[in-house]
């Protein structure tokens, strides 16, 4: 992919305050940015987000053992993502991007209206209608002048591309035959009945 230069001058909020997009490297040569759905009209994210979420703990060692920092970004207020963090029991990086164009500027959230008329770039194809909100994963890396943009890794362009590749290994496969869209069936994990 291209790479593509970013000047914006993008400002998160987080627990220690605010910070700007070089900020999150912290200190890398890389940054992971993960676009996480948290509409900040709600209570709690996404509950497919929340089960990718759910293995960020354990890869954080193994990126910054490639001088790479993941961060996590969501629209929602940074009360809103601090409460339903602590309830889920997460302690990586996770960053709001309230009130900035950040999430619409990368293509990951979609003013309704441009959804209507069908006018929006999803999965590199104009016209087809997108989410509100999708959670996607967005790889950067520090330049000389900037910060370009290197690539986008978008979650489920083909089977077994995310966390439930496992599913796929068995006899059942993920049982998503009928489902209003794939991975409906997915809970946040505190709300699994009979677990």
């Amino acid at each position: 992919m291209p790479r593509v230069r970013i000047d914006a001058p993008y400002v998160f909020s987080g627990p220690d305050g605010e910070r700007r997009l070089p900020d999150l490297f912290a200190g890398k040569r890389q940054l992971v940015v993960y676009h996480f759905m948290f509409d900040p009209s709600k209570d709690q994210g996404c509950r497919s987000c929340s089960f990718v979420a759910d293995h960020f703990a354990g890869v954080q060692v193994h990126l910054a053992a490639r001088d790479t920092a993941l961060v996590v970004v969501s629209r929602a207020p940074l009360a809103k993502i601090a409460a339903f963090r602590a309830r889920m029991g997460w302690t990586f990086p996770w960053l709001s991007s309230h009130g900035s164009s950040f999430h619409y500027d990368f293509g990951v959230s979609s003013d309704p209206a441009d959804v209507a008329a069908q006018a929006v770039d999803y999965h590199y194809k104009a016209g087809v209608p997108a989410l509100r909100g999708a959670g996607d994963q967005r790889v950067r890396a520090r330049g000389r002048r900037g910060l370009p943009h290197l690539f986008d890794v978008r979650p489920r362009l083909r089977a077994g591309d995310d966390d439930l590749r496992d599913l796929d290994l068995t006899p059942l496969g993920r049982q998503e035959e009928g489902l209003e869209f794939p991975m409906a069936w997915v809970r946040h994990h505190d709300r699994y009945d009979g677990m």
